[in-house]
């Protein structure tokens, strides 16, 4: 059974006639289904001992005051008490399980050793030698991190193998190698292309035919199906810059057919938008330069005017080996497909001798010879650099300094280094190490420098950089550097910046009073948007966004309108807003406003928001629908709780349980079947799980795990509203988003249920605080937890319920501040 079930099923027995004691209590309502004959959810309730006198005791009388405070249970048919008993049951419980925790004189979670995460390795190395991690990424062979509750930085399940420890060797030759690529100003250099831009292998007859070369062009997004025309690469220029550094990018392009005679919805895109190009690297070595790569930051974007060609001119990164490509950010959503439809949609306008048996590569020389297909198409290509404008380069400045590298630095520079890798002063004996690596290997034959390129090696390969600091004082508590760590990897996945390690070394920080203003600042620094980014990716799994895409049939504008990334997008534009505000948390649950570009204002049926020049730009919107305010009517949190072909009120419902009310069901025992969608004739999800409640051993936990999900029915795998199912390519059956939960509570539609949730409040509050702590300290929150989160509770109702009054007080708790 479930957990929840019995949870349900346990409130349900609480109902008393000597309301004031516990056992009477659950003797009269509960043993019946939970004592030595029947034992609903696998518990039994008969042996439980008051007061409690271990964690695992109060865990279970803390879920009996968990459902009765919620007035969920007992069931509505079940014999109810009054609110008087109900009260009375609540205050001598409560007092139980404070008097049981006060004995065990807990203090929190036990204090778990913690390795840095892929993303605070990245973000790590990225800091200590100053380098675009955009563009390189050393932990591509690492495993991937492995997650509990969603969350990737849990020090029990953030495991250390061998293999893992050897990545971390070839991971450190990288960066140091990365870093210290050049000895000397590499020599700026001005490349030209004119002509020649041969296509990839689709277009080569067509382009060959037509325009001899002459250009290279540009159909469609960059995430299609067939990959024929997304990305724009240079043939004589794969093997890319011959240095790290800033290139300067000059493109003659041109608009073509923005506006056409053909059928809109062949192309699938806002005619009206103007095409936008814009610029990814490409690194022949990893794979086809027209097909997407792992490493691909769009590094910038221009608008580009209809009529004659113009010049246009970017400023972009690039590392040795990389290429430059150009994308069509906002282009048709298969250019495969369009090519095929025009030449036989249209045939009426080509040639009378153009018009029968074309195949697929006469086709495409037809529509470019004779029709109008919109396309970018670029004239010219220049490329600068790299333009060096001081020397030696940040990464090199970053760990030598100013002055150049002497062997009689070695120990001074190792140190500091070390201080800055270890995010504390190194020991003495820490640094001999360092350095005897570095006599190793001169002795080895390598010189000086080589030698002592291998000591910050191995420093990245120390446990001391590896893993998070948590010494302690004589108080058990963290050390300022400690806590210094601790406070810039929650709020930035980053290492403690140059102001908190001189507060750190100093011993400042740990003052209130300095604790609360470098919150205050890091939290309007730019870092906060990766705390944003991984503190979403694990509440709300939004890391998973994509791992069960869409069908690109049926949800086209998913991939040609790139809505995963603007979905994650306004989420985090969301938090981010709440978060400056200081804004209530329970706008999280219903809101008045999201942040929205025109593609997604198009999923979700909300008219014309911007100009069509700014149409991918995001902005502000406010809502006169409530359906859509909130978490679950954005469309980050609809599809990630959807698994790409279709809803199912089962697996939203769980999502939502587990990560906005902290109430996730247990898996369903061995005995009981399957869903099965052909179930005696049921139509409609609704009909078949209506049938599967009908199994005695599926009703406990489907009372609670539907009435969420059928709430957000209304909403297809990727959040636009529906108001029928589909059936194919017709209309199916109307959607019935209605529900009645455990307690009786009956709701028609997604905004009966988010009055519900509001009512609940603090439950989810509860869920966010405990998932905040576990994200900040890197454990799982525990039972000895409990005490800390209602404190932060109660701090933070009594400051409005605002996002980053909360974070504050997190900050400031005993919890953050223990290891």
């Amino acid at each position: 059974m479930l957990r929840l079930s019995f949870l349900a099923a346990l409130s349900a027995c609480v109902a008393s006639v000597q309301a004031a004691d516990p056992h009477a209590f659950l003797k009269e309502y509960c043993i019946a289904c939970h004592g030595p004959e029947k034992q609903k959810a696998e518990r039994r309730f008969d042996s439980l001992k008051l007061p409690a006198t271990s964690h695992e005791q109060v865990i279970e009388l803390q879920d009996i005051l968990d459902q009765l405070n919620l007035g969920d249970m007992p069931p509505k048919k079940s014999k109810q008490p009054s609110e008087a008993e109900r009260l009375a049951v609540v205050a001598a419980l409560t007092e139980s399980v404070a008097e049981t925790r006060a004995a065990l004189r807990s203090t929190g979670g036990q204090t778990v050793l913690r390795r840095l995460n892929r993303r605070e390795y990245v973000h790590s190395v990225g800091d200590l030698f100053a380098l675009d991690m955009r563009l390189f990424d050393p932990t591509t062979k690492f495993p991937r991190d492995q997650t509990a509750e969603h969350m990737d930085n849990l020090g029990d399940v953030l495991q250390t193998s061998g293999y893992l420890l050897a990545q971390y060797f070839d991971a450190a030759d990288q960066v140091v190698e990365r870093a210290f690529s050049r000895d000397e100003p590499p020599k700026e250099q001005t490349w030209r292309f004119t002509g020649n831009f041969r296509p990839q292998q689709e277009h080569t007859f067509p382009h060959g035919a037509v325009y001899q070369n002459r250009y290279l062009c540009l159909y469609e997004v960059p995430d299609t199906e067939n990959h024929e025309g997304g990305y724009g690469y240079i043939h004589d220029f794969r093997q890319g810059v011959p240095a790290d550094g800033m290139y300067e990018v000059r493109i003659r392009a041109q608009a073509m057919h923005r506006e056409h005679p053909y059928d809109p919805s062949i192309f699938q895109r806002d005619t009206e938008q103007p095409f936008r190009l814009g610029i990814v690297p490409g690194d022949a070595t990893a794979g086809p330069l027209h097909h997407p790569q792992p490493i691909e930051p769009r590094l910038a974007e221009v608008t580009l005017t209809d009529g004659e060609p113009e010049w246009h001119r970017m400023t972009v990164p690039l590392l040795a080996g990389q290429t430059p490509r150009f994308i069509f950010p906002n282009g048709m959503a298969n250019s495969r497909r369009a090519f095929g439809t025009l030449a036989r949609k249209y045939q009426d306008q080509w040639p009378e001798h153009e018009r029968k048996d074309l195949g697929i590569f006469q086709a495409r020389r037809v529509v470019l010879q004779y029709g109008r297909m919109p396309h970018i198409r670029i004239h010219e290509i220049e490329i600068r650099g790299p333009m060096v404008n001081d020397w030696p380069p940040a990464p090199q400045r970053a760990v030598l300094g100013d002055a150049p590298f002497a062997p009689e630095r070695t120990r001074e520079l190792l140190q500091a280094f070390a201080d800055r890798a270890y995010r504390r002063p190194a020991t003495v004996s820490e640094v001999d190490r360092l350095e005897q690596v570095v006599e190793v290997q001169k002795q080895a034959g390598h010189d000086p420098f080589t030698a002592f390129k291998d000591g910050l090696k191995a420093a990245l390969c120390s446990p001391a950089f590896l893993y998070h600091d948590a010494s302690t004082t004589d108080q058990g508590r963290l050390t300022a550097h400690a806590f210094a760590t601790r406070l810039a990897y929650f709020l930035g996945s980053a290492p403690p910046d140059a102001e908190l390690r001189q507060l750190a070394d100093r011993g400042a920080l740990l003052t209130d009073e300095v604790k609360l203003a470098q919150t205050r600042r890091l939290l309007t620094g730019p870092r906060a948007d990766a705390f944003i980014e991984a503190f979403l990716d694990g509440w709300l799994n939004l890391r998973s966004l994509g791992d069960m895409p869409p069908d690109r049939e049926a949800f086209g504008r998913y991939y040609a309108q790139d809505l995963q990334n603007a979905m994650k997008r306004e989420t985090r534009l969301f938090m981010r807003h709440l978060l400056d505000a200081d804004e209530s948390v329970t706008h999280f649950l219903d809101a008045s406003y999201t942040f929205l570009n025109q593609p997604l204002a198009d999923l979700y049926g909300l008219g014309r928001i911007a100009p069509p020049e700014q149409a991918h730009e995001f902005r502000r919107v406010e809502l006169t629908d409530r359906r859509r305010g909130g978490l679950l009517g954005q469309g980050s949190v609809l599809t990630v709780s959807a698994n790409g072909i279709e809803t199912s009120p089962v697996t939203r419902g769980v999502w939502l349980l587990e990560n906005l009310l902290g109430t996730p069901p247990s898996p369903p025992p061995d005995n009981v079947p399957p869903i099965d969608p052909d179930i005696r004739g049921a139509k409609t999800m609704r009909e078949i799980l209506t049938k599967h409640r009908d199994n005695a051993g599926c009703f406990e936990c489907h009372q609670k795990i539907d009435p969420p999900g059928f709430a957000l029915e209304n909403f297809d795998p990727i959040g636009a509203w529906r108001s029928h199912y589909t059936a194919g390519r017709k209309q199916g059956p109307r959607v019935d988003a209605s529900g009645e939960l455990p307690g009786g509570r009956a709701f028609q539609d997604i905004t009966g249920f988010k009055d519900h949730l509001l009512e609940r409040r603090e439950l989810f509050q509860r869920l966010l605080v405990s998932r905040l702590l576990a994200h900040a300290c890197g454990r799982r929150m525990e039972d000895a937890d409990r005490p800390a989160i209602d404190s932060l509770l109660a701090a933070m109702k009594t400051r409005g319920d605002g996002l980053r009054s909360l974070l504050e007080e997190l900050v400031l708790s005993d919890t953050f501040a223990q290891p």
